[in-house]
């Protein structure tokens, strides 16, 4: 993979379940039970978190190259059992890497949700595809929930990284206005996201909106493997 340009590289859903348990196949008949977590059906499913020691490699990699980072964290894992457990706890070895790495500038972290996903309806089904339900800021949720998951992911992330998290990166470029008041209360300054609000073309006030189809090179975790960047 070439890596020499200008673009931020964008790594998204560090932290979130969704990569364990959003499972859809290529096909219909692909959304079928185990068919869904096997090749050549398999479009979306199961794959891990980068250890401690891949992090070390990314950021040796961009460093070399001289490329700036963007981590988007999700704050919480959620556990089949639906309770979360916040990303230090959950993944502590990580969660040291970045934040050493945010200490000495080599990346900044963005704001990925508190859970990625609608709590609940996470699971994957026997038959058919759970993508919908790994957005996690559809505008016929509540108010109360954009409202709680946009203040507790804020509070995961900025008590541990011990500096203001400014940047959101909503999961699936699924928010909406009801997201946007939410943020409001919080330290964010910008939202990046391939569209605007899903309901809303209402203009924010001191939250700038920018496209990433513009100046960012934007990846999965899962990408890390797949495009060979620590091989």
């Amino acid at each position: 993979m070439n890596l020499n340009n200008n673009k931020i590289f964008r790594i998204d859903d560090v932290g979130a379940s969704t990569k364990q348990f959003e499972q859809y196949g290529k096909w219909k008949i692909g959304n079928f039970w185990f068919l869904k977590r096997s090749w050549p059906f398999k479009k979306w499913g199961p794959y891990k978190e980068l250890t401690a020691n891949e992090w070390e490699n990314v950021f040796e990699v961009f460093e070399k190259n001289n490329i700036k980072s963007m981590v988007a964290i999700t704050a919480s894992w959620v556990e089949k059992d639906s309770s979360l457990t916040p990303f230090p706890q959950k993944f502590p070895e990580q969660a040291a890497i970045l934040k050493k790495a945010l200490q000495e500038g080599k990346v900044e972290i963005a704001n990925h949700g508190l859970t990625h996903c609608i709590v609940g309806k996470h699971l994957p089904r026997f038959w058919g595809s759970n993508r919908k339900f790994h957005r996690e800021f559809w505008p016929d949720l509540p108010q109360a929930v954009h409202t709680e998951h946009i203040l507790k992911s804020q509070e995961i992330l900025e008590s541990y990284f011990e500096r203001p998290i400014t940047i959101f990166v909503p999961p699936g470029n699924v928010w909406s206005y009801k997201t946007y008041l939410a943020l409001r209360k919080t330290n964010i300054k910008k939202v990046i996201s391939s569209r605007y609000m899903i309901d809303s073309n209402e203009k924010m006030q001191d939250i700038e909106f920018i496209d990433d189809k513009n100046g960012f090179f934007c990846l999965h975790d899962q990408d890390i493997y797949e495009k060979n960047i620590i091989n």
